[in-house]
């Protein structure tokens, strides 16, 4: 072979790859294109993506709540005087508790077995002598056990009310202010509210139920009308259809995260120290896994009803239990420890936050960032597999 026709032949190679690759970016382009025609067209996707989550949003906001305030007793106040009637008042001014008042506890006994009241307080006949003698005074507190959370809150607050009573009156035997003094300091969420700590892990659990929701319905709706069976009839590979299909959705999930982000600082008042770069990035970084087991779930089971019970099944409820969301993970059994590892969720709501409240915290972001990023290299690798390049 001459010179000449060598270097005919490797600019030939040269321009064919070249073609191949303009090609392969209109039909790329083509299908970004498509699949957001249809998330225009579908009122469906619309609502997924910005309805469903401002609904979620407001019950977690309004109507989950960790704060125990203006809980229900009775106060049982034996022998009146005026020290019993100083210490009752002291439990009347309290901002945690709805006091009725009594002189017998088989008053509230019914209410308390009935759940109308959390909890009894009674201030023994015996306290004003006790006061003022040598031994120690003491104040009985019923509290209905069948919600620990409740009975816990009830107890800690009742002995937060006698510690500041005391310490009024400090001096006076039985009840004075002790030697030692402890100065508690809450920091990143000084008033501890609980909507602070709530919100932005409702937002992660937004984010896990539409992102798996938005691509597993649409995808798997393709496949109930024979669109899909048609698109991969064409030259485009599995790999190329299925990242076609995400960018759009991915970039309506990052939508939907800022209207949430936006509900939380400016309707719920929750505080945002950090940055919008380390927002979008973890956010970016769990949609990958999101929409991935969204795409699983659609091509391994080509039907909308099942794949949006299997997207419920397999997102939202492992979201809300054990992503440490409620419930402390570290509590749980150690087979379910082991097993939330894999959800992603589980690295997002630390996260996020750690933005809202403490600002950048660049090493465990990373950290997430990168287990994030590898489970949703697995669910993309599955999905491949899953998608075959054959009708049928």
């Amino acid at each position: 072979m001459s010179e000449h026709e060598a270097i005919s032949s490797v600019a030939g190679e040269t321009a064919s790859v070249g073609a191949n690759r303009s090609a392969r970016l209109r039909r790329f382009s083509a299908l970004v294109r498509k699949e957001s025609y249809q998330i225009v067209r579908d009122p469906s996707s619309i609502l997924i993506a910005f309805v469903l989550p401002l609904i979620l949003l407001f019950i977690f906001g309004y109507g989950v709540s960790l704060d125990a305030s203006r809980t229900r007793v009775g106060l049982v106040v034996e022998d009146p005087s005026p020290l019993t009637r100083d210490i009752a008042a002291s439990f009347q001014a309290s901002g945690y508790f709805e006091v009725e008042q009594g002189h017998d506890r088989r008053e509230f006994e019914e209410a308390l077995i009935l759940g109308r009241i959390k909890g009894i307080v009674v201030i023994p006949a015996t306290f004003a002598a006790d006061f003022a003698s040598a031994a120690g005074p003491a104040i009985q507190v019923l509290v209905d056990g069948s919600d620990p959370n409740n009975a816990n809150f009830v107890q800690n607050y009742a002995r937060g009310v006698v510690a500041s009573w005391a310490a009024i009156r400090g001096g006076e035997r039985g009840l004075g202010q002790p030697a030692i003094e402890v100065e508690q300091r809450f920091w990143f969420n000084p008033e501890l509210t609980s909507r602070n700590f709530l919100v932005p892990g409702s937002i992660a659990i937004v984010m896990a139920l539409i992102g798996t929701l938005l691509t597993s319905l649409v995808v798997a709706r393709e496949w109930e009308r024979g669109t899909m069976e048609a698109m991969m009839a064409t030259p485009v590979g599995a790999a190329e259809l299925l990242a076609g299909k995400l960018i759009p959705y991915f970039l309506l999930g990052l939508a939907s995260m800022t209207l949430c982000v936006l509900v939380a600082v400016l309707l719920f008042g929750v505080p945002f120290r950090g940055s919008l770069l380390a927002l979008y990035a973890l956010s970016a970084s769990f949609l990958i896994p999101a929409l991935g087991q969204g795409l699983l779930i659609s091509a391994a089971t080509k039907n909308q009803f099942l794949a949006s019970q299997l997207a419920l099944i397999s997102a939202f409820l492992p979201a809300f239990l054990l992503s440490g969301f409620l419930f402390e993970i570290n509590s749980m059994p150690e087979v379910i420890q082991w097993l939330t590892l894999i959800l992603p969720v589980r690295y997002l709501i630390p996260s996020l936050q750690s933005v809202f409240l403490a600002g950048d915290i660049w090493l465990m972001f990373l950290q997430a960032i990168a287990v994030m990023l590898f489970i949703g290299f697995i669910f993309f690798l599955a999905a491949a597999r899953s998608t075959r390049k054959r009708i049928g």
